[in-house]
């Protein structure tokens, strides 16, 4: 929702406080903006008090001999002169019936459709949208209007508390806007004689490169309305001279120079960036053109406002409203990460509350309060529960699932019962999954097999089947079952996810009968046939990300679970490892997949959602039969393996916070409603339900270039048919295109592809009517124009 216009310059008017003279100033500014013969608007979007007093109205007495040029509006007005929030309580309580207080969003999107219409108006112009007392004082709703206007993001000048304190309240204020992301231009406050706080002011941001105004204060409030008034144009005549010259001028020059500034690095980015940037994961050669580079100008929620450098020209899109700011939802949730919502605050205030007190501390022998509650939570109320002792902090997925491969080495080294040269040792190897992937390091590819991210120090080492998938082909869920497991039908039908996902109740049936034979069989072949001895099994539960969102049968992998600690075929269990790093915390609707599985693991990766998509981090979770492979009285037995910044305080304290936010996520409403549309008996725990429309989900299976869709929790993925050249296929990105782009009045959709398979995923928060907007942008790219998504 943020705005940005070539020809509309925008500034947000916050106090440091109450009577700190926003209104005197803003005037003031309006003034000078319109001498200079600029259409001005002005905005205050909630006023409370008589109408006599409200600021628009004061804005119009005294625009100056160029009023003809300003245009003032209230968007919101309350006849009790009270702070926001309570003036719309009272206004409902005066009322005959029930008068709920506008919403964050009401708010957000009057100011949004009165910026779009001022824009439309002028072909260069000013505009100041005055907030209502301090910073932090309620909006409507009872949020604080740094967090209810964040989203729109407009540049900032800060009114300045010339009064007693008023140092403290600015620099707080101005502290508070950072801490949020807002980008202040500039300061601006009185010139008061006695305290002279604009002296110190002046000095302490020169410092941070901002820049600093002052002016000379207005005259007494006088008693008699007339006289008053007099005094007040007389004020205004001497501060904004009709020569164009003095402080009010010079800061309306800064403020349009920072406007243009901001433009310009806009739109310099893209060139700045195909000389400079090595991207991951993206084909230069393919990619030489500025216009595919996309320009994240903020983020917020489930949205980025996206640079869009030809609005308002010829060449722009019939639906563009000449903003030069696109919002785009995040379908990606920023590969994986986003859980939240992007600059959620209480996020970023737990950041600098760990900054602030840690800044960044050694681990080893050593303890920080939020590393250790967040290991203590983890193994006690989370994923760990029941079966994990320790738990090791790295830096993020791939280092997480690492360390992990170095546990179960380790352990099976120790535990095996047999006396294992070095070259055994070097040659242990995984039991995986075909399609797998647990990261870019290299020690990591080695437990994959040989595929488009491996490298050429790369050596696959293991045995890796070929999963059992899950998917939804025209209209019918079922198990898709590899010709090599010889099952008397290809695909086994399912009426509902809770019945393919219920593991338990599977385990006595044929199939997984099937799923057994196959699997010994494999094993006891890889075994006669290859002097490698298998170590460990390692797992991404239920759905493998990279590897182009194959959701696998979870029978089939609580079958191999069984199977490798199955002392007939192992003389010592093999250490399980699950790689959560991907579908952990309620990625797919459920904390974990331990309970869907029925079976614990040794060790666990989580990582990606643990820090809500701010700071990289991972933790890797161990049962104590892993630890005490490590314990002896020689540090040479030690796991010598870290990180400089491992348990770094920020990431832990907002591990801490994200996982309160989604303890509370899951008692909403909206969770519950969503999951009985695909059950009569929601459960969180069992993992069988989507965020997405079932109906919907139904639908997109049955357009005929799909060839078959997939959802769990958060994700939703499509593979299109007809190209089976794998991750190099660009199809589904050719075929979905035009969803990035707004239209019809809904936003671009930014989402990735993995080949021929393109997939989307929500936050744990995202409205549904978010959701529907995207189902709705992906029913009409497939071609459904004219027909309504069934709902």
């Amino acid at each position: 929702m943020s705005h940005l216009y070539r020809n509309l310059r925008i500034h947000q008017v916050f106090g440091a406080n109450t009577d700190v003279g926003k209104t005197i100033i803003t005037t003031a500014l309006v003034r000078a903006s319109a001498l200079r013969n600029n259409p001005v608007f002005y905005l205050k979007p909630v006023s409370t008090g008589p109408l006599r007093d409200a600021d628009d109205e004061h804005i119009k007495r005294f625009a100056g001999p160029k009023r003809s040029l300003v245009e003032a509006r209230c968007l919101f007005r309350y006849e009790h002169p009270v702070s926001p929030h309570l003036a719309v309580k009272m206004a409902s309580d005066a009322s005959d019936k029930e008068f709920p207080a506008p919403s964050d969003t009401a708010v957000l999107t009057a100011i949004a459709e009165h910026v779009r219409a001022c824009a439309r108006k002028c072909q260069g112009g000013h505009m100041y949208i005055e907030t209502a007392g301090g910073v932090h004082s309620p909006a409507l709703s009872g949020t604080t209007q740094l967090d209810t206007y964040r989203p729109l993001f407009f540049p900032t000048i800060l009114i300045g508390d010339f009064k007693l304190g008023g140092i403290s309240s600015t620099i707080s204020s101005y502290e508070s806007l950072l801490l949020r992301g807002y980008t202040v231009d500039a300061v601006i406050l009185f010139r008061d004689k006695y305290y002279r706080n604009y002296e110190y002011l002046t000095s302490y941001f020169a410092e941070r490169n901002l820049r600093v105004i002052s002016l000379d204060p207005p005259p007494p409030r006088l008693d008699n309305c007339a006289e008053n008034i007099a005094s007040t144009e007389s004020y205004y005549t001497q501060v904004v001279p009709e020569g164009l010259n003095g402080e009010v001028f010079e800061a309306v020059q800064h403020l349009d120079d920072c406007h243009a500034r901001r433009i310009e690095e806009l739109d310099s980015m893209p060139r700045r960036t195909l000389s400079s940037i090595w991207w991951p994961f993206v084909q230069h050669g393919l990619f030489k053109s500025e216009k595919d580079v996309t320009v994240i100008d903020s983020a917020s929620g489930d949205f980025y406002s996206v640079y869009n450098r030809t609005a308002g020209s010829p060449s722009s899109t019939p639906s563009s409203d000449g903003s030069l700011l696109t919002p785009q939802f995040d379908s990606s949730a920023s590969w994986w990460t986003q859980v939240v919502g992007h600059a959620q605050p209480s996020l970023t205030l737990a950041a600098a509350r760990a900054a602030g007190r840690y800044g960044h501390v050694i681990f080893p022998e050593a303890i920080h309060l939020p590393a250790l509650k967040l290991a203590e939570r983890l193994l006690t109320h989370g994923p760990g529960k029941g079966w994990a002792s320790r738990a090791f902090f790295t830096d993020n997925g791939s280092t997480g699932t690492e360390v992990a491969l170095k546990m179960a080495l380790r352990s099976f080294s120790i535990h095996s019962g047999t006396e294992l040269t070095s070259a055994d040792r070097k040659n242990l190897g995984i039991i995986g999954m075909k399609g797998s992937y647990h990261g870019d390091t290299i020690g990591a590819m080695d437990a994959s097999e040989e595929g488009v991210y491996t490298c050429e120090w790369h050596q696959a080492k293991g045995l890796w089947f070929e999963p059992p998938t899950i998917s939804i082909k025209r209209g019918k869920l079922g198990v898709s079952i590899p010709t090599a497991m010889s099952a008397a039908t290809p695909f086994v039908h399912f009426q509902n996810l809770a019945s393919v996902y219920d593991v338990s109740k599977r385990l006595a049936t044929p199939l997984a009968e099937t799923y057994r034979l196959h699997v010994r069989k494999v094993l006891q072949a890889f075994s006669r046939s290859q002097d490698r001895r298998l170590a460990a099994l390692m797992l991404e539960p239920l759905v493998m990300g990279a590897g182009g969102m194959i959701f696998v049968d979870p029978l089939f992998q609580r079958i191999l679970v069984d199977t490798v600690r199955d002392r007939s075929l192992f003389s010592s269990p093999l250490p399980v490892i699950y790689d959560e790093v991907f579908t952990g915390l309620y990625r797919l609707g459920l904390e974990s997949s331990i309970p869907l599985l029925g079976s614990n693991p040794d060790i666990a990766v989580y990582a990606k959602m643990l820090t809500g998509g701010t700071l990289p981090l991972a933790v890797t979770l161990a049962s104590d039969y892993i630890f005490q492979a490590f314990n002896s009285q020689s540090k040479a037995d030690a796991l010598l393996h870290g990180h400089s910044y491992t348990a770094h305080p920020m990431g832990c304290q907002i591990a801490n916070e994200t996982l309160d936010l989604i303890d509370g996520f899951v008692k909403r409403r909206s969770w519950k409603s969503a999951q009985a549309k695909w059950t009569s008996e929601p459960d969180t725990k069992l993992g069988s339900w989507s965020f997405w429309d079932p109906s919907f989900v139904q639908a997109i299976s049955q357009v005929d270039i799909v060839d078959e869709v997939m959802t769990l929790g958060t994700v939703f993925t499509i593979k299109f048919n007809g190209d089976n050249t794998g991750y190099v296929s660009h199809c589904a990105r050719k075929l979905l295109q035009a969803i990035k782009a707004p239209e019809g009045g809904m936003f671009g959709i930014h989402f990735r592809t993995l080949g021929n398979v393109a997939y989307f995923m929500t936050s744990l928060n995202t409205p549904r009517e978010n959701i529907e907007v995207v189902e709705n942008r992906i029913w009409m790219a497939l071609g459904q124009h004219g027909r309504d998504p069934p709902r």
